[in-house]
């Protein structure tokens, strides 16, 4: 009998222990069935974070299969710009000062170089140094450019009003412009809003004009979508009210650049205006805005007679002086009035026979004569440029293009437009000494007025580039 109680009792412990067994099993099991489940409550009370992780990766497969380039932009803004607001604003804050840290380190290098004269320092790059206000600090603020500058371009927008511009004719620049910032090879171009020193707005004003001009000189809707533009970009991203604009930039080659400025009070007197219309009497404020060089394309490219050749550079030049244009703004009239057709030596024409070539006696003249107009800017300057031929400013409240780093005075002859009825005299007093000066320095200044396709160091593009990034040098923020 005791011995079964025994028995009985060994297997009630047993099954007591292989129950208990069982028991914490099933526990645990629940347990973690629970825990799962309230882990996937929990991602989905907050799913920002996964489906940022989920929009990253969707967008790198589209990157790389199917989405047109600009929607790729603007999925990878989209997706930065949700990452950015995951960021602690002590973070992003951080982020703005390393821009504003940097830049205060190339100030300082900048006024470094510029109190030392020492050729050695920069005669590769720039070999002639009397053409430039101070080469070294060129030089140097060249370089910090190269290492440091970033753009920011909105993607807003669509073509032909924004993201394209004309590449041909007179207004050639400003498409030029748009087409080499909107390459995603331009390594000046960021997609990182954190990291970039100015915005550019890319519309194009000459395509405004062709497109929403409705004649009467009636500005009003090239203003409106300009106004327009703004208020979007201000009112999708933070940048425009940051600074009231004082970081932005836009650029126009046409005539009403200035006339459609004035859409937002903030562009016109806070941003950056980059124009060939710089004309100080009417806002134009080389503090803060910049001139844009008027290059006259034709079919995009140079006019074959002023490519730079020893045929060109040994052309004889027969002739003092030239010009030929029509009869419209202050300065013409008075040209005309005095000189039109007084003096073989001088040949000036209201309007150029058709037998007779304007590129022919360009490249047959000393000077040439580069009067305002209905606006102050002419692609003539360059064009004389190109052809060796001194040019004779001729223009009241004119910036000309690069003054802050170019000595005009050594390649163009600067003449008070009263003085204009002694034309032949001042040129006349020019040494044969000087004028060999002037167009030595003439033939080395061309290369800071060429597009090039793709862009050349030094050359138009990048001296626009680096006048924009003198004035946001100036432009200190907090």
């Amino acid at each position: 009998m005791n011995k079964f109680q025994n028995r009985v009792t060994r297997c009630g412990f047993m099954w007591i222990f292989i129950g208990s067994i069982a028991l914490v099993l099933l526990i645990s099991l629940c347990s973690t069935s629970f825990f799962d489940y309230s882990l996937q409550k929990f991602e989905f009370s907050f799913p920002e974070e996964n489906e940022l992780r989920r929009n990253v990766y969707t967008a790198g497969e589209e990157n790389r299969v199917v989405v047109d380039s600009r929607h790729v932009s603007q999925q990878i803004l989209s997706v930065r710009s949700t990452n950015s607001s995951l960021q602690s604003k002590p973070e992003k804050l951080n982020r703005r000062k390393l821009v504003e840290d940097g830049l205060a380190k190339a100030r300082a290098s900048i006024l470094k170089a510029a109190s030392n004269r020492n050729t050695t320092l920069f005669n590769i790059d720039l070999p002639n140094p009397e053409i430039y206000r101070n080469p070294s600090g060129l030089h140097r603020s060249y370089l910090e450019m190269e290492k440091r500058f970033k753009v920011y371009v909105y993607e807003e927008g669509e073509p032909p009003l924004v993201h394209d511009g004309p590449c041909k004719s007179v207004y050639a620049v400003e498409g030029r412009f748009i087409t080499e910032m909107e390459k995603k090879t331009t390594k000046f171009r960021t997609y990182d809003s954190d990291q970039a020193h100015v915005y550019f707005l890319p519309f194009s004003v000459t395509w405004l004009v062709r497109y929403l001009y409705e004649g009467n000189y009636n500005v009003k809707p090239l203003r409106t979508f300009v106004s327009d533009y703004i208020r979007l970009v201000s009112t999708n991203h933070p940048f425009w009210n940051r600074t009231n604009g004082a970081d932005h930039f836009m650029l126009a080659c046409h005539d009403w650049g200035p006339l459609t400025s004035r859409a937002n009070k903030d562009l016109f007197n806070t941003s950056i205006r980059v124009m060939c219309n710089a004309n100080s009497s009417e806002g134009f404020n080389p503090k803060k805005d910049v001139t844009l060089p008027e290059i006259k394309l034709y079919g995009g490219e140079v006019d074959p007679k002023l490519r730079l050749s020893k045929s060109l550079t040994a052309s004889p030049r027969p002739y003092l002086g030239f010009f030929a244009g029509g009869v419209h703004g202050p300065v013409r009239p008075i040209l005309l009035n005095h000189w039109k057709q007084r003096d073989p030596e001088m040949p000036v024409y209201e309007y150029l026979p058709k037998h007779l070539n304007y590129y022919d006696f360009m490249r047959s003249s000393k000077f040439c004569f580069c009067p305002s107009g209905y606006e102050v800017a002419s692609p003539r300057v360059t064009e004389a440029i190109y052809s060796e031929c001194i040019p004779v400013i001729l223009s009241v409240h004119f910036v000309l293009p690069f003054t802050d780093v170019l000595r005009w005075e050594t390649f163009a002859v600067l003449v008070d437009v009263s003085e204009i009825p002694r034309l032949k005299e001042i040129l006349m007093s020019i040494s044969d000494e000087k004028y060999e000066w002037l167009k030595r320095n003439l033939r080395d200044v061309r290369r800071h007025f060429e597009l090039n396709d793709p862009p050349k160091r030094f050359d138009a593009f990048h001296l626009t580039l680096h006048s924009i990034w003198l004035r946001r040098l100036n432009l200190k923020l907090t």
